[in-house]
């Protein structure tokens, strides 16, 4: 016999016969993890994964009907999703700056305000100069998303990009081939450099490290802290820099006269970020907010 909450659950997924139907099973399945608007945006996107449809049709045709193949490979997104889930890992994939990417958990699921970074990156000062970016690296790459899309917007610049993580570079290199562009992917780890890899100096340098503290985590929501990889995520409550200073420490000797450090960072941390870095000799720091206000950048120029 079905528990009540389950056969509840069974008879909201029975109902789902039109686009309609699922945006209503979604909204009453999902409405304690979720705020409307999510619910509405996981919904959008699952639906068009399944049925193949544009977003605009999907909104234009709410009454189209949905196949039985279709109505089970709901179901089953609909099942994961409501143990916290994220949609990107259920998919397996993801959008950042206009590309395709690759994501599972052994990888960070690309953000909005990253992309806020890449975007800074092409919009300063060295965008007039692409052609005389000749390398870049970006360090704790996950995905590859910010190594691919700069890449993609410095084409004959050497991209490197390091990480730790074994099975996150190997979805990192799947993501250079999706996206057709050659990247040179280095395992190790930024806090015990080995002296004997061959890293190039390079005119910019970008890194999104790991910057959550025990106290976030606590205001964080479970989709992030019981999917996403620990070791990409946090960083010890005694030491909440411990990334940024040794990358910090990192480009003073790798990057070029005149090169641009780049960093997202904690948004609770950007004053300590920034005297790190002028204390090592950073100059032209700057601090700089996301699109919803939060201090979530900052940029330094080697001297």
């Amino acid at each position: 016999m079905l528990r009540h909450g389950t056969k509840v659950a069974f008879m909201l997924l029975c109902c789902m016969k039109t686009i309609k139907d699922v945006f209503s099973t979604f909204k009453q399945s999902l409405g304690t993890l979720y705020d409307t608007s999510e619910i509405e945006a996981l919904t959008l996107m699952t639906i068009s994964e399944i049925t193949e449809l544009s977003k605009a049709m999907i909104k234009a045709f709410p009454e189209q009907e949905i196949t039985l193949q279709q109505h089970e490979k709901l179901n089953n997104i609909l099942t994961r999703l409501q143990t916290g889930e994220p949609i990107q890992y259920i998919l397996g994939h993801t959008e950042f700056y206009g590309l395709t990417f690759k994501v599972n958990p052994s990888v960070l699921i690309p953000r909005p305000e990253t992309e806020e970074l890449v975007e800074w990156v092409l919009n300063s000062k060295v965008e007039s100069q692409k052609s005389k970016v000749s390398n870049i690296l970006d360090i704790g790459t996950g995905s590859g998303c910010i190594a691919i899309s700069l890449k993609k917007n410095f084409p004959t610049a050497q991209v490197s990009a390091i990480d730790i993580s074994t099975e996150a570079l190997q979805t990192a290199k799947q993501n250079a081939e999706l996206n057709e562009v050659d990247i040179n992917f280095i395992h190790a780890d930024i806090l015990n450099i080995n002296s004997e890899i061959e890293i190039p100096k390079s005119e910019i340098i970008i890194s999104n490290p790991p910057y959550v503290t025990l106290h976030d985590k606590t205001q964080m929501h479970t989709n992030v802290t019981d999917f996403e990889p620990h070791t990409a995520l946090f960083v010890p409550e005694n030491d909440p820099l411990i990334f940024y200073k040794a990358i910090a420490d990192f480009a003073i000797d790798n990057l070029a006269p005149k090169g641009l450090l780049f960093f997202e960072i904690n948004e609770s941390l950007g004053k300590e970020t920034v005297e790190m870095l002028e204390s090592k000799g950073f100059k032209d720091i700057e601090l700089r907010k996301d699109m919803s206000g939060r201090d979530r950048m900052v940029r330094a120029t080697r001297i």
